[in-house]
């Protein structure tokens, strides 16, 4: 059985015509919209607002993931990605857009620049250890495994 979970949210005045959804009820994430007309240059990051401002339940973490579309099409991704909103953050939910292809991106007021995905958290600690087991990956890493 699902856990349902209900995160509060507000929308800038003016900005209500972009709250967030999801384009289809079993979607893994909701839509995030640009609140401004703004350029992305080529080479360059830029933050856009969206008008959101959230309160995830404690336990609970938003992230914020690039649109494949905007991607494969237009050379845009997220420079963090994913970016983690936290539980205690009360301020507008920017995104922070790079444009990786040659030329200058009009995002319009209202385009879907992310996608937003709420995750429940685990509760961790940290034990130190003097020895860690070992695997059969043991410490290779960035690449180790090959092209295949």
């Amino acid at each position: 059985m699902k856990t349902r979970v209900t995160v509060k949210c507000s929308m800038k005045p003016g900005c209500e015509d972009l709250m967030p959804k999801k384009a289809h009820h079993d979607d893994a994430a909701f839509d995030l919209r640009s609140r401004v007309d703004i350029d992305l240059i080529p080479g360059r990051s830029l933050l856009v607002p969206t008008g959101l401002f959230i309160e995830l339940p404690a336990g609970f973490e938003a992230q914020i993931r690039p649109r494949s579309g905007l991607a494969l099409k237009h050379d845009l991704t997220l420079t963090n990605s994913p970016g983690t909103i936290d539980a205690g953050y009360r301020g507008e939910v920017g995104i922070i857009m790079y444009n990786h292809g040659s030329a200058t991106f009009a995002i319009k007021r209202g385009e879907r620049i992310a996608q937003m995905v709420i995750c429940e958290l685990p509760e961790v600690t940290l034990a130190c250890a003097d020895q860690l087991s070992e695997s059969t990956r043991g410490a290779g890493g960035f690449g180790s495994t090959g092209k295949n």
